[in-house]
């Protein structure tokens, strides 16, 4: 029997986010414009790239009328010269980038049989490579600055038993071990960089595409808790890890999974 709390949860703000300038990729859904938006409402000055152009510039709209500071860029993160050039843009545009978020990626499933080089290669390319070439980006810019906040998104599919998703697996276990190097790359830049492991969370793609009946019932024999897990959860967590409230942390993974791991 579980117990739905009745009164409704009071969130954190974080002053020293106002004025600053946040860089997320894979932006225009998900859990990405969850990250945008979420950073927007706390005075942050957000850029965002996407491939989704339509969904990325009516976020940025939406944001705009809203009073944010918001600037949206076509971008392809497999694409590494155009990521930089969008960082740099973004960093012209509304300041030096104090906040990374690396979240895109596609988790497209894929058997092991029918795997060949091509592929394999963009699935690195589009769940890790740009974790790297994007921090080095905006390293100095952070140093410059007085230091920053990394946020690399792993996935828990890394720790579990999950099938068909050979390339998007061994890259998300690949951003763990790039987080702890790049911590201790940048930490003498005042740069802290920690890993976010989300569970299975209830994006509008997951619940068209993936949450069926059969897995609902995985969901939960696998929880601790009896809730789902949806995209505001692990937001509220990253706010945390931008802000300077986690100024003596990094090197880490923090789990938003509701007990699965």
């Amino acid at each position: 029997m579980s117990v739905r709390p009745t009164a409704q949860p009071v969130f954190a703000t974080y002053p020293s986010l106002r004025g600053r300038t946040a860089f997320v990729s894979g932006g225009a859904s998900g859990l990405g414009a969850e990250f945008v938006a979420q950073l927007a409402a706390q005075g942050a000055r957000v850029a965002f790239i996407d491939i989704d152009v339509d969904r990325g510039k009516a976020l940025e709209r939406a944001l705009l009328d809203e009073g944010a500071e918001a600037l949206f860029l076509d971008c392809d993160v497999r694409d590494v010269p155009a990521l930089q050039s969008a960082i740099a843009r973004s960093a012209e545009q509304l300041g030096p980038i104090r906040v990374l978020v690396n979240n895109a990626a596609n988790d497209h499933r894929d058997r092991v049989a029918e795997m060949d080089t091509s592929l394999w290669d963009d699935r690195i390319a589009v769940n890790v490579r740009h974790h790297f070439f994007a921090a080095q980006a905006v390293a100095e810019m952070m140093r410059d600055s007085g230091g920053g906040s990394i946020i690399n998104l792993g996935s828990i599919s890394a720790h579990i038993d999950l099938m068909d998703l050979p390339g998007y697996i061994t890259a998300k276990a690949g951003v763990e071990g790039l987080t702890r190097t790049l911590a201790r790359e940048y930490g003498p830049w005042y740069i802290r960089v920690n890993c976010i492991i989300p569970g299975w969370i209830m994006t509008d793609k997951q619940l068209t595409e993936w949450v069926t009946p059969e897995a609902e019932e995985s969901i939960k024999r696998n929880q601790c808790l009896p809730d789902k897990v949806y995209p505001d959860d692990v937001a509220r967590l990253l706010l945390w890890l931008a802000a300077d409230d986690s100024r003596a942390c990094t090197a880490q993974r923090w789990i938003v999974d509701g007990g699965w791991m």
